[in-house]
């Protein structure tokens, strides 16, 4: 990293206006398909599936989004139902993707990647193979439409019989370099950890299928040393590390890259409040992290409104959000010509 460009922007003005913090360069690693869509899309998406929602965009997004005062993981996962039904063709798939680049593209997000699980829009028949190519499709008719770098990323559920998560890596596959970035588990962690997808994980990784894992979500900890002990390098929320100095340790030492998730992990109480969020811990032991939306609706959030909580609460600075970026682009599952591509632009831009 260049150490001058850095020095220049920490010499400048502390505080963003939102304006300013909106005409960043970003990049986003941690991002759900499903809890991104816009109201519009949505509306869009219940007229292809002929399925009611309601008239007001008040009513309608009080389906979508999670309440502040969720209990847990379990209640805001909940919120995701509603949408399932909605993403149930290639026609569906193909334009949420879309949408959700596109949002991104509109805040000046370099680089994205989208996330999804194929196997919650199987219910009517499609394979896994049609939903991925699917979503390539709207991913790529976004990059053509815009300016901005996307991937995708493929989750298996946690809660899923493992031969049903092995099947849809299989699928996956032939994807992984030409569109799709790398495998991930998502869904129930607290009754599913770690531990209990182990033989999926070794599929991916056997398949040679990078991963990004989510873990530590639901206070538990053992979850995130687990996942690194595998191998695992990225690590979706890493919430419960915060009172961890050794797996903090574990963390750096093993160069794992952390996907920061504020808004949500505040919202499922996978930080009751400020002191139980990692960033802090992990920054100053020197802990590679990244900030994301994790979902933009149902968080009812942006990546410009996560870095001005971050500025605001923590007082994180400029070249800090552009050494965060420099860490997403290293973690990226890309290869290293674009993530050259990518740092040089990046570097440019905040100078």
């Amino acid at each position: 990293m260049n150490n001058s460009v850095l020095n220049s922007i920490e010499k400048g003005a502390f505080i963003l206006n939102e304006t300013e913090l909106h005409r960043l360069s970003k990049t986003e690693l941690h991002c759900h398909l499903d809890g991104s869509l816009s109201l519009s899309a949505v509306r869009r998406l219940a007229a292809l599936a002929d399925i009611a929602i309601p008239e007001t965009d008040e009513a309608l997004r009080h389906l979508v989004t999670a309440p502040p005062d969720v209990e847990s993981l379990g209640d805001y996962l909940k919120t995701f139902d509603f949408i399932r039904p909605l993403l149930q063709t290639p026609e569906a798939l193909e334009l949420a993707a879309y949408d959700v680049i596109v949002q991104a593209a509109e805040e000046n997000v370099r680089y994205i990647e989208v996330r999804f699980a194929p196997e919650l829009s199987m219910d009517q028949g499609m394979t896994a193979t049609a939903t991925i190519e699917a979503v390539l499709a709207g991913t790529k008719r976004a990059m053509d439409a815009f300016d901005i770098q996307a991937n995708i990323l493929v989750c298996g559920m946690r809660q899923s019989p493992q031969a049903v998560t092995e099947a849809i890596f299989k699928e996956t596959q032939p994807f992984v370099g030409r569109g799709v970035g790398s495998a991930d588990f998502a869904g129930n962690e607290i009754d599913f950890p770690t531990a209990s997808v182990t033989e999926a994980i070794q599929t991916a990784q056997q398949l040679h299928i990078p991963l990004t894992f989510h873990a530590g979500e639901c206070h538990c900890a053992q979850n995130i040393a687990d996942a690194i002990a595998l191998g695992i390098r990225r690590i979706g929320h890493a919430t419960a590390s915060f009172d961890q100095p050794a797996l903090i340790d574990q963390i750096v030492q093993t160069g794992t890259t952390v996907e920061l998730c504020l808004t949500s992990n505040l919202q499922t109480k996978a930080a009751h409040n400020l002191s139980e969020f990692p960033y802090q811990a992990l920054k100053q032991a020197g802990a590679k992290i990244t900030i994301n939306t994790d979902n933009r609706t149902v968080s009812h959030t942006t990546l410009t409104r996560e870095y001005w909580q971050f500025q605001q609460l923590f007082g994180t600075t400029k070249a800090d959000f552009l050494r965060f970026n420099l860490n997403a682009v290293d973690a990226a599952f890309i290869d290293e010509a674009n993530k050259t591509t990518l740092r040089e632009r990046l570097m440019k831009e905040y100078e």
